[in-house]
């Protein structure tokens, strides 16, 4: 079992954003800026490639609600999209606020995130999650 299906199990606490019956968003515990947001289907699937059809159509579309929210919340230009997927073997997406290109940068993680700053911001997304 990943980390990421422990999460959405509640083994593992997050910084939930969103969640129906298919998919679950929540803060990135090592976010590139703040409002950094990972969208998982719960359904466990290693490679975001793997996933039927529907599933990954639902999980973009869920995404974009997400993003909305972040934009909504976040000060940025736009939110950005990225999927790596090697880090962790569940198919997920990389939501990031951005002013600039280099606020994408995966090597320039925000350290020792505050987490009453995340459990505050991972509020404000939700309260603009429709």
């Amino acid at each position: 079992m990943s980390i990421f299906s422990r999460i959405v199990a509640g083994e593992i606490p997050s910084y939930k954003v969103a969640e129906d019956d298919r998919y679950y968003a929540f803060l990135d515990i090592n976010p590139l800026q703040w409002g950094h947001t990972l969208v998982i289907p719960k359904q466990e699937t290693d490679y975001i490639f793997d996933l039927d059809d529907d599933t990954l159509a639902g999980l973009q579309i869920f995404a974009k609600r997400v993003a909305q929210a972040i934009k909504a919340t976040i000060p940025c230009r736009k939110v950005g999209q990225a999927v790596l997927g090697l880090e962790v073997p569940h198919a997920h997406i990389h939501l990031v606020p951005l002013t600039t290109e280099g606020d994408m940068d995966f090597r320039n993680k925000i350290t020792d995130p505050d987490p009453e700053k995340m459990k505050e911001l991972a509020g404000k997304i939700a309260g603009n999650f429709k």
